[in-house]
């Protein structure tokens, strides 16, 4: 049995890894879980957080943002649908910063309610972002 498991990402725009990795870390929606080879097989709604990627058991981690979406996993592959996904490497703190400013205003203005939970909905989702970049 090969200790690696072929990972795959894809969002609306495009599949962002192919590949084969030692162990995907993914935040399901009961919480995070790791899958390596040989793992059961399940089917995981997501939340919105980072999916990390390990090539090899001592390598780097790739770690990529997704806002939510669902996993379908076997003993052999794991494929991610990610509803909205980005390589952590590219957010950029200044930029998630002003648009959360910009965002808290705009609720401010908003009257109606299905504004308010559209643009709130908006500011977790840039402050997870934010939390994704700096750990904080």
């Amino acid at each position: 049995m090969s200790n690696q498991i072929n990972f795959e990402l894809v969002s609306p725009e495009a599949r962002l890894v192919s590949q084969a990795v030692h162990l995907a870390e993914i935040p399901g929606e009961e919480g995070m879980f790791g899958v390596m080879a040989g793992h059961c097989a399940l089917v995981s709604l997501l939340k919105c957080g980072v999916v990390k990627l390990h090539k090899t058991k001592d390598g780097e981690e790739q770690r990529i943002f997704i806002t939510g979406g669902f996993a379908d996993v076997t003993g052999e592959s794991c494929t991610v649908l990610a509803e909205e996904a980005i390589d952590v490497k590219d957010l950029n703190v200044e930029s998630l910063e002003q648009y959360l400013k910009d965002l808290n205003e705009d609720l401010d203005l908003a009257s109606e309610s299905a504004d308010k939970k559209r643009i709130k909905n908006r500011i977790e989702i840039t402050k997870a972002k934010i939390t994704a970049v700096t750990g904080r």
